[in-house]
């Protein structure tokens, strides 16, 4: 998961598509620590991961959240509870802040590494 992790901007190694989408975020990670994601990676809470219904596994997104940002690698399907659109590690959601929350509203671009 090179590249993954907290960061305000899209990083260098990068390129934004221009392609965006926003909506409410939730994370994940108490019972699934340890069990096969989708994408056939051992789920680790501490990794900059993301879970979606949609996106093709393996897409790279870009995610902002009240001032925070951070890129995470979709590799799990979900969430399963609507109208949420993306699950996110836990790394991932205390990086944007949204530990504490349960979900938030988000800001996402699918980016592209170089």
């Amino acid at each position: 998961l090179t590249g993954a992790g907290p960061s305000l901007q899209i990083p260098e190694e990068f390129i934004g598509t221009g392609v965006t989408f926003e909506g409410l975020a939730s994370w994940y990670g108490p019972g699934f620590e340890g069990n096969s994601t989708a994408y056939g990676d051992t789920f680790d809470s501490r990794l900059y991961t993301a879970a979606s219904k949609e996106l093709p596994l393996g897409t790279w997104l870009h995610i902002k959240h009240e001032g925070r940002g951070v890129v995470v690698l979709v590799n799990d399907r979900g969430p399963y509870v609507e109208p949420r659109i993306l699950d996110l590690s836990k790394a991932a959601a205390e990086a944007l802040n949204m530990v504490g929350k349960g979900v938030g509203w988000v800001q996402a671009q699918i980016i592209v590494k170089v």
